[in-house]
């Protein structure tokens, strides 16, 4: 298993793509759909002897068009299967159109957060400039659902469904014997020998916390379902995560577990907001957490608080009316609003 490490000047920057280049060859996301990030693709595939057109497979952790961009190209060139949730396959395939070409979805979102038109239009500006061909070609795709097992490069790949940062995120455990090339984890854990490991996405990265309620606007209870997924993770116990950004995760129990608890800490700052100011708009509330945005965080920024605002609603804490919302639980219990893990104890979300 090679990583092949992408620029990304447009969202988060370092994406990784990974290949596996064993009985068959496959990829496990692609980068974004722009010129010099292919080239960048294409010049490390061939540093291991593989173009485009030797790719018998793609699997997708998810939509994003710096994961999913390049898999119709890919596709085009050497007819690769592309792998990908059944949840988001209408945005990869090119049968739904993504927030940031969706002139009525960003009206609607827009108006649910409170979003002042100033900023509504320096936010569809940045949409404008950055989006004409990030999606890239659609490509024709074959879904999975939770459980699924996929052959890639050789490898078992079980799809393990990792919702809320979209809604078909999706990771994929593997036995780190099976790679080609791949060297494992040494186990610390009285394990016989290596443990899984988990090519993560965007469920797990290593140095931030992947944006909830404005990554993917379809998703209904993100946060909540975000919070399922880091605590299935810390169930699992793989041995390392490989994913979507930067480096690998030695640990991603710990590192889940740390997101997880992060969640608990900005829930209680969103509480603050509103015990100090009274009823706010998912837009103010992000302004009091986060201050002056800029380019793609003018979205992510009202997104995780409306997530965080959509979580507390739902558990009674706040009530809105249907842009504002009023705190009426002022001392909720907030460790009650999260799953628990084994792991609680021994973490500081501040880190997260």
């Amino acid at each position: 298993m090679k990583r092949i490490q992408l620029g990304n000047t447009v969202f988060e920057g370092e994406n990784d793509a990974y290949l596996l280049d064993g009985e068959t060859t496959a990829l496990v996301d692609t980068g974004v759909a722009l010129p010099d990030v292919r080239a960048e693709l294409e010049a490390g595939l061939a540093e291991h002897g593989v173009a485009f057109a030797d790719v018998d497979a793609i699997a997708l952790t998810h939509w994003h068009p710096d994961h999913a961009g390049l898999a119709g190209e890919i596709q085009a060139e050497g007819d690769a299967d592309v792998y990908v949730h059944e949840a988001d396959v209408s945005l990869v395939d090119g049968t739904e159109s993504p927030l940031f070409l969706d002139r009525d979805l960003q009206r609607e979102t827009f108006d649910r957060w409170g979003m002042p038109e100033p900023d509504r239009e320096r936010l569809t500006a940045y949409f404008d400039a950055v989006s004409a061909d990030l999606s890239g070609r659609p490509a024709d795709v074959t879904t999975f659902a939770d459980g699924d097992a996929i052959d890639a490069g050789g490898v078992a790949l079980e799809a393990v469904h990792l919702p809320g940062h979209t809604a078909g995120l999706t990771g994929f455990a593997f036995d780190p014997r099976e790679a080609p090339d791949h060297e494992p984890v040494g186990s610390d854990r009285g394990r016989a020998g290596p443990g899984e490991e988990l090519f993560a996405g965007d469920a797990l990265l290593p140095r931030y916390t992947p944006n909830v309620g404005g990554a993917d606007v379809r998703v209904k209870g993100a946060l909540a379902a975000y919070a399922e997924s880091l605590a299935r993770i810390v169930a699992r116990d793989f041995d390392a995560a490989h994913p979507g950004h930067r480096e690998r995760i030695d640990d991603p129990s710990r590192r889940a577990a740390t997101i997880l608890d992060h969640h608990r800490h900005r829930t209680r700052r969103v509480l603050d907001v509103l015990a100090g100011g009274g009823p706010a708009t998912a837009w103010e509330v992000s302004a009091a957490l986060f201050g002056e945005l800029s380019e793609i965080h003018v979205l992510h920024g009202p997104g995780e608080a409306f997530a965080h605002l959509d979580h507390l609603a739902d558990a009674g804490v706040v009530e809105s009316d249907g842009t504002a919302y009023r705190l009426v639980d002022p001392e909720p219990d907030v460790d009650a609003l999260f799953p628990t893990t084994p792991l609680d104890d021994a973490v500081d979300g501040s880190e997260g």
